[in-house]
């Protein structure tokens, strides 16, 4: 038995936001969320010890973004891996007067539902246990996670 210790990579999702350009955000294995600066990305590489980055886990959201009174819509194409294949579209909608959701959801379903007709989602599970609390950039970038997870695993992609 040797008296080194092999510690085991732990996952880290390092994100980014266009709404947020100097910002970078990592999410690791227990939930939480850290904001660095954008420079993040390069200490992370000398890290690898510990976090090790997968070959074609990039997953990317491009697309417009509309102004509409108060909301703004972000429809955005998803791709994945090194050869950037299309897996599905994601709509994000923000009320920019509020920060609590509870006091603004149904306000955003019923705009949802005029341009997505039944297709409104349900409550996220990320603000499920947060509707009464103020609503941050970590939260959509939580909700983001939550979606490219999916899409990993409806492509089998873990």
């Amino acid at each position: 038995m040797s008296g080194q210790s092999i510690t085991p990579s732990k996952t880290a999702h390092v994100m980014h936001n266009t709404e947020h350009p100097l910002t970078c955000f990592a999410i690791m294995d227990s939930g939480t969320c850290l904001v660095a600066d954008s420079n993040f990305d390069q200490l992370m590489t000398k890290l690898k010890g510990f976090y090790t980055p997968r070959k074609g886990a990039k997953i990317e959201v491009k697309g417009p973004r509309y102004e509409y009174v108060d909301f703004i819509v972000k429809i955005g194409t998803v791709t994945t891996g090194p050869t950037a294949s299309s897996r599905g579209i994601l709509v994000e909608v923000e009320y920019t007067p509020c920060v609590v959701p509870n006091d603004c959801w149904s306000l955003l379903t019923e705009f949802m539902g005029t341009f997505m007709g039944d297709n409104k989602p349900p409550i996220p599970q990320v603000l499920t246990n947060k509707m009464d609390g103020i609503y941050a950039p970590t939260d959509t970038i939580l909700q983001y996670l939550e979606h490219f997870n999916n899409y990993r695993k409806s492509t089998g992609n873990k």
